[in-house]
């Protein structure tokens, strides 16, 4: 472990050497697959000739690769469940009590997270409970190798190549150690941050001259604002309201690739569940299980959620438990008709395709390609289209 005097040093070089990042981004451009230890080899060559000291070249010279990583990779089964039983299972009341005593424990450093950044607590707290338990799990892989497993597939190196490398910078400053643990798929620390956020995003929190995402709270809390800032955060703008909405109305306008002004909601009978609903010119109706089920209006912040993590039921889990530590009631479940199984998902997402949509991978995971691609086919058809596929739809195709 490096002295003090090193890690105040190294933290001071962060932002400095975050502007060396962008020399690697011709790494994406580089081969995948094959042979993982002359792939290895050629890594530590780029590694060295965009900067990284020796120390970091050591470690990604010792990287070894992990199938268990891929196999994670492969089969997040966790997102084809529905809002309403992702969210159950989340947002526990342990977990809301938990976030509660954070909030209270921390109230200083959160108050300066949004005297310096703008984000509201609830919304940093959510998002820690929700990726560990409020650092109660971070993940047991190692980081180096799983970053390096994903850097080497072929299914998505362009974001883990500069990962790699971002990783060995923070091991060669001694900010983490080679053996640092986290995440399956790279993301460190109590907030869960990929290596090249942690560098350019970390700060220190608790003034100890050090960033430890691992085990400090504070770090980890400053860390987030600035990380959520640097992603667009608007400071004392809502993110996510629980709506009502009428028993009919354009169905088709609702969901992500439309955003319409609130005036334009409320004019089509969409009013807000408890409280008011703030004027903004560009807001979602976001009905994740159809037009019966749950219903909110999205504010520009939510898409700030969707930076952090792309799957729409993770994301409205995160928001919405945000509005829960803020004193919002639990939302109303409604009554939606029955979604799909993982294998009747398969099904629909194979005629869609064949159909000529483009929904990507025959997963079974209701993901914004096969939203898009179901709402076009039912408003061909003739049905409400809200983008919820059911049986009746499956069947009609």
């Amino acid at each position: 472990m490096r002295t003090h005097a090193l890690k105040t040093q190294a933290r001071l070089l962060l932002a400095g050497l975050a502007l060396m990042l962008p020399a690697t981004g011709a790494l994406a451009q580089a081969s995948c697959g094959g042979d993982f230890g002359a792939w290895r080899s050629a890594m530590v060559e780029e590694a060295r000739a965009s900067g990284v000291g020796q120390a970091g070249l050591n470690a990604i010279a010792s990287a070894q690769n992990n199938p268990e990583v891929l196999k994670r990779d492969r089969a997040q089964g966790v997102f084809t469940l529905d809002f309403a039983t992702f969210a159950r299972r989340l947002i526990s009341q342990n977990r809301l009590d938990v976030g509660a005593a954070k909030l209270k424990q921390y109230a200083l450093t959160f108050d300066r997270a949004r005297a310096e950044y703008g984000v509201a607590p609830e919304v940093i707290t959510a998002f820690w409970g929700l990726e560990t338990d409020f650092g109660g799990y971070q993940g047991d892989f190692n980081t180096l190798n799983s970053i390096a497993t994903l850097a080497h597939d072929c299914r998505r190196p362009e974001l883990f190549r500069p990962q790699l490398i971002a990783l060995a910078r923070l091991i060669d400053l001694g900010v983490v150690p080679r053996d640092i643990t986290g995440a399956w798929a790279g993301e460190i620390g109590m907030v869960q941050v990929l290596p090249e956020d942690y560098l350019t995003k970390g700060r220190d929190g608790d003034g100890d001259g050090a960033i430890k995402l691992k085990t400090s709270a504070p770090d980890a809390i400053m860390t987030a604002a600035n990380f959520l800032q640097s992603l667009g955060w608007q400071a004392n703008e809502p993110w996510l309201i629980e709506v009502k909405v009428p028993a009919e109305m354009e169905w088709y306008d609702t969901g992500l690739h439309e955003a319409l002004p609130v005036s334009e909601w409320k004019a089509r009978g969409v009013s807000a569940r408890n409280g008011t609903l703030p004027d903004n010119p560009k807001t979602h109706l976001l009905i994740p299980m159809g037009r019966k089920g749950p219903a909110f209006l999205a504010y520009p912040n939510f898409n700030v959620f969707l930076e952090w993590n792309q799957s729409l039921t993770y994301v409205l889990t995160a928001a919405y438990f945000s509005t829960r530590l803020g004193g919002a009631p639990i939302f109303n479940e409604g009554n939606p008709e029955p979604g799909l199984d993982q294998p009747q998902m398969k099904q629909l997402q194979a005629k869609l395709n064949a159909d000529g949509f483009d929904v990507g991978e025959i997963d079974g995971i209701l993901g914004a390609g096969t939203r898009d691609a179901v709402r076009e086919e039912q408003r061909r058809l003739g049905m409400p289209a809200d983008a919820w596929p059911t049986a009746k739809l499956l069947n009609a195709l």
